[in-house]
């Protein structure tokens, strides 16, 4: 199966994108090893690519040429040239050859490809380079293991699926700027070195050799950039572009990310939900043919109190349900002492045996989830009620609880209980495992929304301060403004996010303009006014020279990508990317400089005898 099949199997229309016809020549080929069909029969073509395998049948030698495009059989004959004959049996996997010959039509025909019809007879055979023996096979099913591919991503990148991956990758960044550019946004550079800030996640620094002592870093978001280009006056602006966050790292994240970063001016809320809306439409009617419909708005408390998460996946129901008031009185202590008790509806898994719900209950009391227990009511057939705390609770009990959740017979009630924010997240992480086991999560089905109305602010025990949920450009709700000084925890910030399929694949906000109210939330934030000037001073000064209302949106493009490709990790759609301890196995990075190179940054570094 040649890539282009591939992406046709797979229903990714952007296969469009890598079907424009090659030039005649192009330097040492006629032709790519995906294109030739039978109408081309009698034509001498010149291919170059990688030994994919040979096949030799006494008489004859079969080699599978293979480059980014396909794979085209070569035929060798004995009777023929024996010397070329011979020659071709030396090959071994991945050798990079050029063969000439004449199209001629195969006798065993392979539908599977497109160029299963033909082959090549060859008259002109020459290794442009030998090959060592791979670690691993280059086929859609290697047998290297992740660490080994990553140490080779050199010929990783070979293999049909990765080529799948990156090709993906290019079609939606060009349909990106497409969409941008007939909305007339300009795609506008911002600096890499920029200056730290104190806020969000740790910064990448970068030492200044001809200022001692002094730091760059590296842009964690062209935020405050994009702000100034709105000052500026240009009006719509976009980039595809490179950002660094110095995290610890998991499948959807990597030190260094692209981000579709966007900004807007003379708009409201609903202006940059339509434009933003707009652009992931388009992205999925240009890329995989599917319309998806108008998306749905969510409240951030109802997201967290239906879902237990501001990113609920919307693909199934399941809804957690609050029974607290319900539940407690009944001198059962744990419930009774409970902050909170919600409970979610598993439809059709009244059946469930001992050893599935105790594969649930080890599931729940996982340190990363981190619930105390579970608890089950099983509405079975017969009208009956089995529940694993009957001695505190009769049927008609148990039953009032089901109603709450709609539960009906042969459905399955799961609960947990404990501080509010815990168990609602640790009940959220059980519905998406529920999810999983009940196969409700379909890959090809897309369930978009926008979460709205953020809290503005969230407080931090462990520091006693109060933080921006999302940055600290966020502009509040104009209707809750005066509650910043006093009672800022009710502050909503006119912010969205969107989110698909339980993925946040973008967050954006409605900005600060003015000088005033970005005081405001800095003092808010505990920065002295010494301190916000020396951080942000450039910022403020821009606001008092006619900064105009303004909002935008950044986008994580490779989680864009790994979802319209179907995988949970975006480091399969990523040339080059790093392992989970952020090394580029490939090139062995991070690594030691030498001592001068520390010397000449004014970073010496003396160590005790």
């Amino acid at each position: 199966m040649n890539i282009l099949q591939y992406l046709n199997v797979h229903n990714l229309s952007f296969a469009k994108f890598v079907v424009l016809p090659f030039p005649k020549k192009i330097m040492l080929r006629t032709h790519t090893c995906g294109e030739l069909t039978i109408r081309d029969t009698g034509k001498n073509v010149t291919l170059c690519g990688w030994v994919q395998g040979t096949r030799d049948l006494g008489g004859m030698t079969f080699v599978d040429l293979r480059d980014r495009y396909g794979i085209t059989q070569l035929l060798f004959n004995m009777d023929v040239n024996p010397a070329l004959c011979e020659r071709a049996r030396t090959f071994g996997r991945e050798f990079v050859v050029s063969a000439t010959g004449k199209v001629t039509v195969r006798s065993n025909k392979n539908p599977k490809m497109v160029t299963g019809d033909i082959e090549i007879e060859v008259e002109e055979l020459e290794i442009l380079n030998a090959s060592k023996t791979p670690p691993f096979t280059v086929e859609e099913q290697s047998d290297g293991g992740d660490d080994l591919r990553m140490k080779f991503r050199f010929i990783d990148l070979r293999r049909t699926p990765v080529q799948k991956n990156i090709i993906l990758r290019h079609c939606l960044a060009q349909e990106v700027r497409n969409y941008f550019n007939k909305n007339n946004f300009l795609e506008i550079e911002t600096p890499f070195l920029i200056k730290s800030t104190p806020e969000g996640a740790r910064d990448f620094i970068v030492p200044s050799r001809m200022n001692p002592g002094q730091f760059y870093a590296l842009p964690q978001s062209p935020q405050i950039f994009k702000q100034l280009l709105m000052v500026s006056g240009y009006d719509r602006y976009y980039q595809i572009v490179r950002c660094f966050r110095d995290e610890d790292l998991r499948a959807d994240r990597q030190p260094e990310f692209t981000q579709i970063d966007c900004e807007m001016s003379f708009v409201t809320r609903e202006d940059t939900l339509f434009m933003f809306e707009g652009m992931m439409k388009h992205l999925f009617r240009t890329i995989k043919n599917i319309e998806l419909p108008d998306f749905p708005r969510i409240n951030y408390d109802e997201a967290m109190a239906y879902y237990g998460t501001d990113k609920p996946d919307l693909r199934f129901g399941m809804k957690i349900e609050d029974i607290t008031e319900l539940v407690k009185g009944k001198g059962f202590k744990i419930l009774d002492e409970a902050e909170f008790i919600g409970g979610i509806c598993a439809t059709g898994c009244s059946e469930y045996s001992r050893k599935q719900l105790d594969e649930l209950t080890e599931y729940v009391k996982r340190p990363q989830i981190g619930a105390g227990g579970l608890i089950y009511v099983k509405f079975t057939p017969g009208d009956t009620v089995k529940s694993s705390v009957d001695k505190f609770y009769s049927a008609d009990d148990l039953k009032r609880w089901g109603k709450i959740d709609n539960a009906k017979e042969g459905d399955l009630l799961l609960i947990l209980a404990g501080k509010k924010v815990k168990t609602l997240k640790a009940l959220s992480e059980l519905r998406l495992e529920m999810g999983r086991r009940l196969n409700l999560m379909d890959r090809e089905k897309f369930s978009p929304l926008w979460v709205i109305n953020f809290p503005l602010f969230e407080w931090d025990e462990e520091t006693q301060r109060w933080y921006a949920v999302h940055h600290p450009f966020t502009a509040p709700n104009p209707e809750d403004a005066h509650f910043i000084e006093g009672d800022p925890g009710r502050v909503r910030a006119n912010a969205y996010d969107m989110v698909i399929n339980g993925i946040e694949l973008g967050g954006g906000s409605i900005r600060i303009h003015s000088r005033n109210m970005q005081e405001r939330i800095f003092r808010r934030l505990g920065f002295s006014e010494t301190e916000a000037q020396e951080k942000f001073g450039f910022l403020m000064k821009a606001f008092e020279f006619g900064a105009p209302p303004h909002g935008g949106i950044a986008f994580g493009f490779d989680r864009i990508c790994a979802l319209f490709g179907g995988s949970d990790s975006i480091r399969d759609f990523i040339a080059f990317p790093k392992n989970n301890a952020a090394r580029d196995m490939m090139t062995d990075a991070p690594a030691q400089v030498t001592h001068d190179q520390l010397k000449e940054l004014s970073l010496e570094i003396t160590h005790p005898c």
